[in-house]
C-alpha cells in the first residue's frame, strides 16, 4: 500500500523559522519597502543614503524613515551612520535565509545546524 502523501525530500521550516519568517515577510509586504529593497538591488554601489530617497519615492523624509527603520528591525537592512546621514546595505545573510526558505532549500541557519 503506498501512502497517499510523498515523503518530504526538502527541509521543512520548524515552528520558530515559520514565525521568523512570517514576521520578515510581512514587514516587506508593503510597496515602499518593496521600492526600497529594490532600489538597493539595482545600485551599483550596493549601498544607498537616506537623504536621496524621500526624491526618489515620493515620500517624505519621516515616512521613509519609518520604512528603513521597519526594514532594519527585521534584519533585511544594515544601517550605518555617516555624518548627518545614515547610509543602507541589504543584509545578504537575511535574504539568503528568506530565498532558500521559500524555494524549500536548506536554510544557513538550519545548515549549520547540522
Amino acid at each position: 500500500m503506498t501512502p497517499c502523501c510523498p515523503a518530504l525530500d526538502r527541509g521543512v521550516l520548524n515552528e520558530a523559522e515559520a514565525e521568523s519568517l512570517a514576521a520578515t515577510l510581512k514587514v516587506l509586504a508593503d510597496p515602499v519597502r518593496l521600492r526600497l529593497v529594490s532600489m538597493l538591488v539595482a545600485t551599483e554601489a550596493g549601498e544607498i543614503c537616506a537623504c536621496d530617497l524621500p526624491a526618489a519615492l515620493g515620500r517624505s523624509q519621516s515616512t521613509v524613515s519609518h520604512h528603513l527603520t521597519q526594514l532594519v528591525n527585521a534584519g533585511v537592512l544594515n544601517r550605518e551612520q555617516r555624518g548627518k546621514w545614515a547610509w543602507f546595505r541589504l543584509q545578504p545573510s537575511r535574504l539568503a535565509e528568506i530565498a532558500g526558505a521559500l524555494a524549500g532549500g536548506p536554510s544557513p541557519s538550519r545548515a549549520s545546524a547540522r
